[in-house]
This record gives C-alpha cells, structure tokens and sequence, in this order.
C-alpha cells in the first residue's frame, strides 16, 4: 500500500513538473503523435480546419467521468466535419483497459494514450481533467482545469464555429 501511494505522488510531481512553458491561449497548441487506442496515429496538426477539444482524462478521475457525458453530446451534436474530440488518458494501467472502459462507456470520439512528452509540450498537467479548446488554425483558445458544465464547452465551439 504505501510503495503505491509513493508511485502515485511521484506520478503526480512528473505531472506537475515543467509549467514554465505552459502554452497560453492564443498561441499555437503543441503538436504531437500519438496512438490511438485502435492503433492510428494521431497528430493535431491534422484537425486544422476543425475546432479540437483535447482532453487529458483518467478512467478512475471521478470529474473527469462527470464529463463524459457531455463530451460524448457534444461529438453527437456537432458532429465530425465541426468538431473534433481527442481524449488523452493519462491511466497508468495499459491501452487495453482502458479500451474497455471507452466500449463500456461508448465514448464515440478518439481516444489516444498521453506520455510524459505531450504533458510536458501543453506545459505539465496539474490536474484532471484539463481541457484545451482550440480553434480552427491550431491555437488554443481556451485552457480548463477542472470539472466543467457542458454549456461552457458548447459556448466556446459556437463562438470559434461563427469566427471566419
């Protein structure tokens, strides 16, 4: 019990580490590759064109499942030609269960496994959920730690869907 406990805060300080070059809203998002949890790979770069919300999420994060719901709403409402949803599962215990909680839950959008390497480039993830809006040309509009209502994430696509 207690050498999990010390992995897990060590976790978390790898996490937190490196805020110093935290991207800031209206810079360009970091690009990064990523696998999906269907074996793709997956860039940022491309969505352009799209407005991204890029999630970094646990299977175990109680807020961050809070979420879900809404994210899989908003994938459905806007659908893929408007918007596109990137989960990053931060989840420590391996792709294959947590593509098992992603069938269990029929999260429709995709689902990539982060790496220290993308929580360093968007600046150490401090706490989850954080979620990017980006918009259109691959910069971040909006930055959010923490829980957030459906409506605030369906204001920021609205706004970033009417801008030319």
């Amino acid at each position: 019990m207690k050498r999990t406990l010390v992995i897990a805060f060590l976790f978390f300080l790898f996490l937190s580490c490196s805020t110093g070059n935290a991207p800031k809203e209206g810079k360009v998002a970091p690009n990064f590759e990523l696998i999906s949890l269907d074996g793709r790979q997956i860039s940022l770069a491309q969505f352009r064109g799209k407005v991204v919300i890029l999630d970094f999420w646990a299977t175990w994060c109680k807020p961050c499942r809070l979420e879900l719901p809404h994210f899989v709403a908003l994938h459905e409402e806007f659908g893929k030609d408007a918007l596109q949803i990137i989960g990053v599962s931060l989840d420590r215990v391996g792709s294959e269960e947590v593509a098992a909680f992603v069938r269990e839950w029929k999260i429709p959008y995709i689902v990539v496994m982060g790496n220290g390497e993308v929580v360093r480039n968007y600046g150490g993830i401090r706490g989850i959920p954080t979620t990017f809006v980006i918009d259109k040309n691959g910069n971040i509009y909006r930055k959010y730690v923490g829980y957030r209502n459906k409506e605030v994430f369906e204001k920021d696509i609205r706004t970033l869907l009417q801008e030319a």
